[in-house]
């Protein structure tokens, strides 16, 4: 079944009474922002684990607290301290990002199989992705911007996109997928679990001439949906949210590597 229109209240008023926060406290917002994403109450049942019960008004008070010092992160496989800028591991069964040093997550760099696997931190900005307004309505999302990765666990590539009330999976089929993925080869090297296709089609209203797409380390398209969760304001977000959104997707450009949609393409 098609999803319906995203009602943002109605599904707030639904989800937050189920919403299950991350125990850790991460200062790289990246992580932090996994906080945002919850476990149970997606819109068909299907979960991006992040931890365990936590009041969400704890959220906002995180991040704004973001820029103040924080007691030093640790490595969550053998408690080394932890900079800043470090890397995260996945658990594919559960969703749930982890938290390690370099040494530790090298263990985890190979492409399949193990409990955790390792997620990059390159970003490709697709100059000349490939899909029409019939094909993106054929993925039935609701909204103008959503993430999609292949799920090991699952099988197959899951479409998500974000919402004031975390992450929301939609019905995507194989068909209209396999269709946008024949006109741009390069989405045939994501990497499973770790990478996705995030599309922003937020267009010219929201300060964005031209939809972008990327290929972009799941931690990223986590650390939007916290940053949407954590920022929406009202029935239509205010302008803060905006701004944030703005700033989010200008950062992710400059540090993007600029490819086609040919480039690295499997034969």
């Amino acid at each position: 079944m098609p999803v319906e229109k995203w009602d943002w209240l109605r599904a707030s008023e639904m989800i937050f009474r189920n919403i299950r926060m991350s125990q850790g406290a991460c200062p790289n917002f990246s992580t932090r922002s996994q906080v945002a994403l919850m476990s149970d109450s997606f819109e068909n049942g299907s979960s991006l684990n992040v931890g365990v019960s936590r009041p969400f008004s704890t959220l906002r008070r995180l991040v704004r607290q973001s820029g103040k010092s924080e007691s030093v992160e640790r490595c969550e496989l053998c408690s080394a301290p932890l900079a800043a800028e470090h890397t995260h591991l996945i658990e594919p069964a559960t969703r749930r990002l982890v938290c390690a040093c370099d040494p530790c997550a090298l263990l985890f760099d190979q492409p399949t199989g193990g409990r955790y696997r390792r997620v990059g931190r390159d970003v490709r900005m697709l100059t000349d992705f490939v899909i029409s307004d019939d094909q993106w309505d054929s993925l039935l999302v609701p909204i103008n911007m959503a993430f999609f990765f292949y799920n090991t666990p699952a099988g197959k590539i899951g479409a998500f996109y974000p919402s004031p009330a975390g992450a929301t999976e939609s019905l995507l089929s194989l068909e209209a997928w396999d269709g946008i993925a024949s006109a741009n080869p390069v989405l045939h090297t994501m990497q499973p679990d770790v990478e996705a296709l995030l599309a922003n089609r937020l267009g010219p209203m929201r300060g964005f001439a031209v939809p972008e797409y990327y290929l972009a380390p799941i931690d990223v398209c986590f650390q939007l949906v916290g940053l949407i969760r954590t920022h929406w304001h009202g029935f239509s977000g205010g302008s803060e949210v905006y701004q944030h959104l703005t700033q989010f997707f200008a950062d992710l450009k400059r540090r993007s590597d600029f490819v086609g949609t040919a480039a690295n393409s499997l034969s």
